[in-house]
């Protein structure tokens, strides 16, 4: 089947078929349930490993390409097309990481468990469409089957405000959605071709026979910039995002701060930059200077926390604003460590929201002073957390130094006043993270609860080691990682260098 042009719409097929099977799984086996979206979220991360394998770093065109006629009513053409670059490779690998381990941290649900499995293959197939969709009528349709289940994962089966939480993410994404919408369709009317393949459009844009006056393309840029500002979500846009992290399940924090919030980011990539060269160009300080807020608030917010969620929920939008301002930085080592980020934050706060909820579920409780002296009576969760700690914060031989480091360097290049004030950011992070450390592990057990606690299971650990292994391989051989994005990376800066003047400082960076 590999050899075909089916490969990608099988691994959309995949957790699409699992959640087909799990709506027809009597409600009452919850033990069948569990162990059926285990293996079809095994079957979709193995199978995209072939990928990997496959893929050609050297080629400059997509790969895995399927496009066939969908929807030709009258001038309407939409296209299923579907495929991948050095960009989305990785994005989709990490969804289908972090999918089966989701399924195993969930295994203590015990509430409607048909429905809430049946959401997570449903996110899965949504999240992976997003990445590899080349047509913006599909890109938008997957973009909003992603925010059906989430809702519903929040709503169901969240803490006691969960309601307000679904309620305040569900609008707070439609309203961009609908932005985003409106500016696919008024693109549509001036492309001539009169389609909404993303790969021509670009093409086209490029070559001048798409002609969109500057205003037109400002005010289209801000639509699309919009839309994926809340998903990222960037400063002043992430409100909803502290609320949505604390009271939404395990399961359900670790694929939002894994995955979901990297379709922001992957959307101004894909999309701001290539098709809105000039917009991206004028507005880049001033997104730059909302990534840096975003850096220093998020982390300063994140420091006087007493909830341990809500204080990791504050260092996304931290981490985040790094990533926002690489790639507005306009060179290949700043998107490429933008990218390599996106893949670094995904394992590294998606494995804290992890070990925060297996916190929970023995002390029911996400205050910090409710702990304190942990690593005497859980040693294990101690290291661990330790470890992620560590790689969250940027430790060198960790992933988080890498793409933090090349961002710096990006940003440094461009506006050295920039990079400055975001490097304190990394001295911030360590700060908070040490600090919530010393609170919640070190010193003596004063709270007698906390004296007869479990230390990690076999299954947990199970979970944790997979991205103990690979936070060690990105920190220590980033090459892997970073060759096979050099070529779509130069793309999205060739087209940038299109319409911007000349740059005193100019590197080749190729990441190994």
């Amino acid at each position: 089947m590999f050899g075909t042009e089916l490969q990608l719409t099988l691994l959309l097929l995949i957790p699409g078929f699992g959640a087909l099977v799990i709506a027809f799984v009597p409600s009452r086996k919850i033990h069948l349930l569990r162990g059926t979206s285990l293996f079809f979220t095994s079957l979709t991360f193995l199978y995209s490993l072939l990928f990997f394998t496959h893929f050609d770093p050297g080629a400059e065109t997509m790969q895995f390409v399927q496009k066939v006629p969908w929807l030709n009513v009258g001038v309407l053409h939409i296209h299923y097309h579907v495929g991948m670059d050095g960009i989305s490779l990785f994005l989709v690998i990490l969804t289908t990481f972090l999918m089966p381990l989701t399924i195993l941290a969930s295994w203590g649900i015990e509430k409607k468990v048909r429905p809430y499995m049946f959401f997570m293959l449903l996110l899965e197939v949504g999240m992976i469409g997003v990445f590899v969709s080349l047509d913006l009528i599909l890109f938008y349709i997957f973009w909003e089957i992603t925010l059906i289940p989430m809702y519903f994962l929040i709503g169901v089966w969240g803490g006691k405000r969960r309601v307000y939480a679904a309620v305040k993410f569900f609008i707070y994404t439609m309203a961009g959605s609908l932005l985003m919408l409106a500016a696919i369709l008024t693109l549509y009317f001036f492309n001539e071709a009169q389609n909404f393949d993303l790969v021509e459009i670009t093409q086209r844009l490029s070559l001048n026979q798409i002609i969109l006056p500057f205003p037109v393309e400002l005010l289209l840029f801000l639509a699309f910039f919009l839309a994926f500002a809340v998903k990222v979500p960037i400063f002043p846009f992430h409100t909803w995002l502290p609320d949505a992290h604390v009271e939404a399940p395990t399961a359900a924090s670790v694929i939002l701060a894994g995955v979901m919030l990297k379709m922001g980011t992957y959307g101004l990539l894909r999309f701001c930059l290539p098709m809105f060269p000039s917009a991206s160009a004028a507005l880049a300080p001033a997104i730059s200077l909302l990534a840096i807020v975003g850096i220093i608030y998020g982390a300063l917010v994140a420091l006087v926390q007493t909830d341990v969620k809500k204080l990791v929920a504050y260092s996304s939008v931290s981490h985040m604003g790094f990533v926002v301002l690489g790639i507005f930085a306009f060179n290949l080592q700043s998107i490429e460590g933008a990218t390599f980020q996106m893949l670094s934050h995904g394992l590294s706060t998606g494995a804290l929201f992890l070990l925060v909820g297996m916190l929970y579920d023995r002390r029911h409780t996400h205050l910090i002073q409710d702990f304190g002296g942990l690593a005497h009576v859980m040693p294990r969760l101690a290291a661990f957390f330790m470890f992620i700690m560590l790689s969250s914060i940027g430790l060198p031989g960790l992933n988080g130094f890498v793409g933090e480091f090349l961002i710096l360097q990006g940003t440094f290049l461009e506006h050295a006043g920039r990079a400055a004030f975001a490097a304190s950011g990394i001295v911030l992070s360590a700060i908070y993270m040490l600090w919530v450390y010393q609170r919640v592990f070190m010193g003596a057990v004063q709270n007698d609860q906390n004296r007869t606690l479990t230390d990690l299971n076999f299954r947990e650990t199970v979970i944790l080691v997979p991205i103990v292994l690979l936070v060690v391989w990105m920190g220590l051989h980033p090459s892997t990682f970073l060759r096979r994005m050099d070529t779509s990376v130069q793309k999205v800066v060739d087209r940038i260098e299109q319409v911007r003047e000349p740059q005193i400082y100019r590197v080749e960076y190729r990441g190994h």
